[in-house]
């Protein structure tokens, strides 16, 4: 079987999130206005500005400005992204996690050659042999990528709730093209790349079922039972250091929605273009306390999977 698709992909990953890193890089240089510095920070803030910076006007610099933009409310289509990409991650990593990450379900002693062959493998023998003989720190690392994506998911479908019912976003209110696309293109990638050490093989895993149930149909294919009890009881057993991350998750998380719901609250009238400055929790301290909030949140996901709590898991495999 393939098991070369996971450095691959985090290698494409990787250039992916230096590509998008590079540019901010640039912005924060001090590079001199002759060799394009004014050009370039120029053309940095045209396509991260939105809302209030970018308004449509009579003016024709104004609307060459806007020409390019699409109304802010479409940060609805980012969330709509995320979750969709997030959901689907989530389930398939679950489901193989479940299924082959656990010695809780019993291990097929045999597989037909020719769904083998459906899938690209040289044998059913090797399949088998390859699921079964993962090392406990890898089975412990796919639940961790578990954990980690329940949480993605929780984040986006709290941000698609509050795009929705929370903030009021001005008719006038627009962003640029470019920071749509960023956007879209962010909640693809971020769950990639939490799920990507993992995924090739829980793809791998997905392809093999679909060949057996072709070749075998559903009569023959054995009952899938499912026990909520198996399918969470792994969850429970992760590290402490998992715990903590999930608890600075959280801390963060509650922040942004207390900061999301005074900045929904501030235009009384959903049309108003009236601005106010918002006050409370920690509006006093920081100037965008909903982003200080999110960076808390979304830092802590990488370190969740990537900490690994060598007495944890050993417990882990003597509990089994």
């Amino acid at each position: 079987m393939d098991t070369g698709s996971g450095p691959a992909l985090q290698y494409l990953l990787c250039l992916a999130w230096v590509a998008a890193t590079l540019p901010i890089a640039a912005a924060a240089l001090p590079i001199p206005r002759a060799a394009g510095g004014r050009f370039i920070h120029g053309l940095l803030c045209a396509f991260s500005s939105r809302g209030k910076t970018v308004r449509p006007s009579s003016s024709s610099s104004s609307s060459s400005k806007a020409r390019f933009t699409v109304p802010q409310k479409f940060f609805l289509h980012f969330y709509v992204v995320g979750v969709v990409v997030t959901t689907s991650l989530l389930l398939a990593i679950w489901f193989y996690a479940y299924m082959k990450m656990t010695p809780l379900m019993p291990e097929p002693s045999s597989y037909s050659t020719i769904a083998s062959h459906l899938v690209g493998g040289s044998n059913s023998f090797s399949l088998a042999n390859f699921w079964s003989s993962r090392p406990m720190e890898h089975k412990y690392r796919v639940w961790r990528t578990v954990f980690v994506l329940i949480l993605m998911e929780i984040q986006v479908l709290r941000r698609l709730y509050e795009t929705e019912h929370v903030f009021h976003y001005s008719p006038s209110a627009r962003m640029h093209i470019i920071g749509y696309l960023t956007g879209i293109i962010y909640y693809v990638a971020a769950p990639l790349s939490l799920a990507s050490s993992c995924l090739p093989e829980a793809i791998q895993y997905l392809r093999y079922q679909i060949a057996e149930f072709i070749v075998k149909g559903r009569a023959r294919m054995p009952d899938l039972a499912i026990d909520p009890s198996h399918l969470l009881k792994p969850l429970l057993k992760l590290g402490w250091c998992q715990w903590i991350g999930a608890v600075i998750f959280i801390w963060g998380s509650l922040h942004q929605i207390h900061c999301h719901a005074i900045l929904g609250s501030l235009r009384e009238h959903k049309d108003s273009d009236e601005y106010v400055i918002p006050c409370g929790d920690w509006f006093s301290r920081v100037s965008c306390p909903h982003y200080l909030a999110e960076l808390v949140s979304s830092y802590s996901l990488p370190v969740l999977i990537n900490i690994q709590d060598v007495a944890d898991t050993d417990e882990y495999g003597r509990s089994h």
